[in-house]
């Protein structure tokens, strides 16, 4: 069991580094030309996880609050995310997506889909697919990660 979750956690750090890293480059959508990795991520963070505060977006993304000021900046002047008070708390700021913030995440989704689609197009069968799910639902379930 050890050996099989060290392979198991390993071969998972590989594809995600490397396949983030193949993502990357051959995603081609205008999306992607426009705005970066880590600005398409925080999209895609608020829009799961808002209204959220910035440090938690800074905790998720592994990087300084000021990082994340910066890029909360250039988006929300782009008209895509927007800054809220909270109701019970003036002093909180909470960022959220808005409808053209949305519509950025899911055509950058999308372009993922298809890209990955393609990929593995007759080289992944649809039951090993969902065994990769039905495993990630547990994991998922053991992390008590919430949607």
């Amino acid at each position: 069991m050890k050996e099989n979750l060290r392979e198991a956690v390993l071969l998972f750090e590989e594809v995600m580094i490397h396949g983030t890293e193949r993502v990357l480059k051959s995603v081609d959508s205008p999306v992607w030309r426009v705005y970066s990795p880590e600005q398409l991520h925080l999209l895609k963070l608020v829009g799961k996880y808002g209204p959220i505060a910035s440090g938690r977006i800074a905790v998720m993304q592994g990087v300084h609050k000021s990082a994340i000021s910066n890029r909360l900046k250039k988006l929300n002047e782009k008209g895509l995310v927007e800054v809220e008070r909270a109701e019970d708390d003036h002093r909180t700021k909470r960022i959220v997506l808005t409808q053209v913030g949305q519509a950025v995440v899911e055509e950058s989704n999308q372009a993922i889909y298809d890209y990955l689609e393609q990929l593995i197009d007759g080289k992944v069968e649809d039951d090993e697919i969902q065994q990769f799910i039905e495993t990630f639902k547990k994991v998922k379930s053991i992390l008590k990660i919430e949607d």
